[in-house]
């Protein structure tokens, strides 16, 4: 398939924020909701079809706002879709739209190009609402921590205002959890004065060597445990899913059994983000310089070995969760080549191989004995010192020791 020419400008725009609430729609709402997901799928995988087909038949290839202009015409053939809402609808074109445009960058970048692929209706979870203030609204509650969402052509919807919300909203994302739970991610638009708080300026610096022994080593001597929710999970998740394994296809029994594979699932993924925010907001909060390994996590996990245990510990998410944080804070966080941290010695840089197996670094040249993840902790600091014009380091052979 041909790749579209015309690219639209990038408009300027400001920054934007996330916040994710818990919903409760009633009984009524959740069948119309589901009734809602089903439908969108449909005209996701129609729309991914007729892209497809009019490229194999007559090799054109369909934009965005060709299809969202067909949308009137399907109301008419399938009425049922006059009861979702119109910027829902255009939104599951849009998303059409989105996944070739993916293709085609990975196609550029040369990496493996993955043809979108059509949806089973059992994953598609999520209806966007487009416009604050036409498709949906925030209205405040008189309870404390409470609020009503209000969605177009389904009506008030119970929402728990946990934090208050700063900014402009601007869309909101309705997802399903595969355990049944309904929530709400609301993007605000922020102002120049809400986007100007920061925490106090700190003069301290960090450097932090992840792993799976533990967690992470910290440059000041500490240590972040790994708590391993996976590992401390798996006798229960195998257990569900051994359950699941034996119950009838396509009956009741099965669907509750998958439920209770789904509620373990979700289990683990809690409280390995509530760990990680815990201890990224503790980084961020002492520290003004942060310095991490540029690790390349999707290439490590192809380990057989160690690849349930790297998805276990989660870098990917410690790093996400620690830029985005200290760009809202004010903090700066440098990424370093992690070649050779742990075999380069942090006091006089000799470097001499060293298997895993092997947790205490003794450098020959200069005595230096030290913990291998306390001694990479070094190196990855004095690295993004060298970065930011702040290298404090003393070789011995520079001086004609």
């Amino acid at each position: 398939m041909s790749k579209k020419t015309s690219k639209k400008p990038k408009k300027d725009t400001k920054p934007r924020k996330t916040y994710h609430f818990r919903i409760y729609p009633t009984h009524k709402q959740v069948n119309r909701l589901e009734e809602w997901l089903g439908l969108c799928c449909a005209i996701y995988n129609a729309a991914l079809d007729e892209r497809k087909s009019a490229y194999r038949m007559v090799g054109v290839s369909l934009s965005y706002e060709h299809q969202c202009a067909e949308l009137p015409e399907c109301k008419e053939v399938r009425p049922e879709l006059s009861a979702v809402p119109s910027q829902v609808l255009q939104d599951v074109v849009k998303r059409v739209d989105l996944a070739f445009d993916a293709f085609f960058q990975r196609m550029e970048q040369g990496q493996k190009p993955g043809y979108p692929r059509f949806k089973s209706r059992f994953r598609y979870d999520s209806l966007t609402f487009k416009q604050h203030g036409n498709s949906f609204q925030l209205l405040p509650s008189s309870q404390k921590n409470r609020a009503t969402l209000v969605l177009a052509k389904l009506g008030h919807v119970k929402m728990v205002l946990h934090r208050a919300i700063k900014g402009t909203p601007k869309t909101a994302i309705v997802k399903r959890t595969p355990t049944g739970k309904w929530f709400v991610s609301i993007s605000v638009e922020l102002e120049e004065e809400l986007t100007a708080q920061r925490l106090l300026p700190s003069q301290e610096a960090v450097g932090i060597d992840v792993g799976l022994k533990t967690f992470a080593y910290l440059s000041t001597g500490e240590e972040i445990a790994n708590p391993r929710f996976f590992r401390t999970e798996e006798a229960a998740l195998t257990r569900a899913q051994r359950k699941l394994s034996k119950a009838p296809k396509r009956s009741k029994q099965q669907a509750k059994k998958r439920k209770v594979v789904a509620r373990v699932h979700e289990r683990i993924g809690n409280r390995r983000k509530n760990f990680l925010e815990q201890e990224v907001c503790k980084l961020i909060k002492r520290f003004g310089l942060l310095a991490v390994e540029a690790l390349v996590v999707r290439n490590m996990i192809r380990n057989p070995k160690l690849a349930k245990s790297i998805a276990d510990v989660s870098w990917s998410q410690f790093f996400a969760r620690l830029l985005a944080k200290a760009e809202e804070a004010g903090r700066q966080v440098v990424r370093v080549n992690p070649a050779y941290t742990s075999q380069t010695c942090s006091a006089c840089g000799h470097r001499q191989p060293m298997p895993l197996s092997v947790r205490v670094y003794e450098c020959p040249h200069c005595g230096l004995i030290l913990g291998r993840d306390h001694n990479g902790s070094e190196n990855i600091l004095e690295e993004a010192l060298i970065g930011v014009g702040r290298h404090t380091r003393v070789i011995p052979e520079a001086l004609g020791l």
